[in-house]
């Protein structure tokens, strides 16, 4: 009978990793970077032997076949940024974790104990990566907001030569604007939680990262058009390279 089980688990961990997209690598003056999509908000990156778990949601299968975490970033409170679950399931042992305090005051005390808060504004280096907090909220700013702001964290992460920017749940507000020199942006696009393809499109035409992954592109109604995304930005600048990935491999179109 355990036989059976363990084939089993051995062929759904081999069918995840088949629906898989292929990781992307980018050069940076310190070594490569290794970016790998896996579902929604969560992805991977690989540096210097570090491996990073952004937003990890799905349980341990949603991470067959990569490494253990070394440092785990978390953006908010709700289920498909913080999942105390998979952050029990899947082996993060050694793992750091930069947390903003709406999410800690929610931690088991296990997870709280090897956690950083990180609250916007704020700065931390951690095995040679610099992490900064920045704003994420929707706008208008209203009393019902999904997403306050000063309650969640997007991520400005610094690799050697190579800036990576996280948006986190946000509208395309004034501080992702204003960012300068980002390397390599993955931003939300979802309404009723965040912001619709054109006000995304708008944000990165105003800070121009060199490449942008649309990602969190789930809404209430399906999936955003990210071919949308990629015209409406490509058609007033054709230097961003946009690229699109299928964040959702049990759906037929992304």
């Amino acid at each position: 009978m355990k036989t059976t089980l363990y084939i089993l688990l051995a062929l759904f961990a081999a069918g995840a990793r088949a629906q898989r997209v292929p990781a992307d690598v980018v050069q940076t003056s310190q070594g490569p970077l290794t970016i790998q999509p896996l579902q929604h908000a969560t992805l991977a990156l690989t540096w210097q032997g570090k491996t990073l778990y952004a937003d990890p949601d799905g349980g341990d299968a949603a991470f067959q076949g990569i490494a253990p975490p070394d440092l785990i970033l978390i953006t908010d409170i709700h289920g498909d940024h913080f999942n105390p679950k998979t952050l029990e399931a899947i082996p993060a042992t050694k793992a750091i974790i930069i947390v903003p305090q709406a999410v800690a005051d929610k931690m088991p005390e296990a997870l709280k104990a090897k956690s950083i808060v990180l609250n916007n504004g704020k700065v931390t280096s951690q095995l040679g990566i610099t992490i900064e907090a920045i704003p994420m909220y929707n706008l208008p700013e209203t009393a019902d907001s999904k997403h306050p702001k000063g309650r969640g964290n997007g991520y400005v992460l610094t690799f050697g030569d190579k800036k990576v920017y996280l948006s986190g749940d946000t509208a395309g507000i004034p501080e992702m604007r204003s960012l300068k020199n980002i390397d390599i942006a993955f931003v939300c696009m979802n309404l009723p939680y965040t912001m619709d393809v054109p006000e995304a499109a708008a944000a990165v035409l105003d800070f121009k990262p060199k490449i942008v992954y649309p990602y969190h592109y789930r809404g209430a109604n399906g999936l955003s058009d990210t071919k949308q995304f990629r015209k409406l930005v490509q058609a007033k600048n054709k230097s961003i390279e946009v690229r699109t990935r299928n964040w959702y491999p049990n759906t037929t179109t992304h």
